[in-house]
This record gives C-alpha cells, sequence and structure tokens, in this order.
C-alpha cells in the first residue's frame, strides 16, 4: 500500500466529519504569531494523519467542501502525500500532483497565493520530505 500522510488544521475546517475518516497519528496545538496571518485564531490544532490509498480522492472532496475559504483572511487548504502523488486542497478546488512535477507545484502555489495565501505558507516543492510519524 502507497498510503498518504499529511496535516490537516482543525481550525481550517468549517465541518470536522472529515477528521473521523483519517487515522490522527498525532497532534499539535501551536500558538499563533503575527507571521501565520490569521489575526482571528489564538492557536492551531495541527493533526498529523494517514490518509488510506484507496481513501485519498474521496478525502479530498470531502476536504475541499470542509475547508474554510471565500474571503482573503480566511482561505485554507489541506495536504497529503505518499512517494508518487501529492493532494494539495483548496475549497472547492484539488490538484493531485505528480511529485517530480515542478510544474504542477508551481500552479498549486500562485492558486494559493491567489486566494491570499501567504506565499511562505504555500512552498511546495517535489523534494518536500513525507510527514513521517
Amino acid at each position: 500500500m502507497n498510503n498518504y500522510n499529511g496535516v490537516i488544521i482543525e481550525e481550517s475546517l468549517e465541518s470536522k466529519d472529515v477528521l473521523k475518516k483519517v487515522k490522527i497519528i498525532s497532534t499539535k496545538v501551536e500558538q499563533i504569531t503575527e507571521e501565520h496571518q490569521t489575526p482571528h485564531l489564538k492557536q492551531w490544532t495541527l493533526h498529523t494523519v494517514e490518509v488510506l490509498e484507496s481513501e485519498a480522492e474521496k478525502i479530498a472532496e470531502e476536504l475541499s467542501k470542509s475547508l474554510h475559504g471565500g474571503t482573503p483572511h480566511d482561505n485554507w487548504y489541506a495536504d497529503f502525500k505518499n512517494k508518487t502523488h501529492h493532494f494539495i486542497v483548496f475549497p472547492g478546488k484539488i490538484f493531485k500532483i505528480e511529485r517530480a512535477s515542478k510544474e504542477q507545484y508551481d500552479e498549486a502555489k500562485r492558486y494559493g497565493i491567489s486566494l491570499g495565501i501567504p506565499e511562505y505558507q504555500v512552498d511546495f516543492a517535489p523534494d518536500d520530505k513525507i510527514w513521517e510519524r
């Protein structure tokens, strides 16, 4: 099996039901700083998750419908990857990227920036490591 690992920020979700459909490996609470550019929040709850390969498309679709979005300071994304593919999920849009493709990563990055997500937060690249347990 070629399962996916990634991080979902709980505060990014309008509906948290998707968290019941993934395996949560670990959870970390991080205090918000000015750099995060989310002054309406005090903290982020980061869940490192495992997504079954057979469920990846379905989870990406559900995340896309669950993520907050629509305003410049309230657009989010979630992502998960394995050795060959990387799902980058925005509200209403899903990128399934071949990990070797810089062009596909650049397209996802441009899209995230167009939503108002800070550039440093969408620094996807082909050589990004996979989240590990």
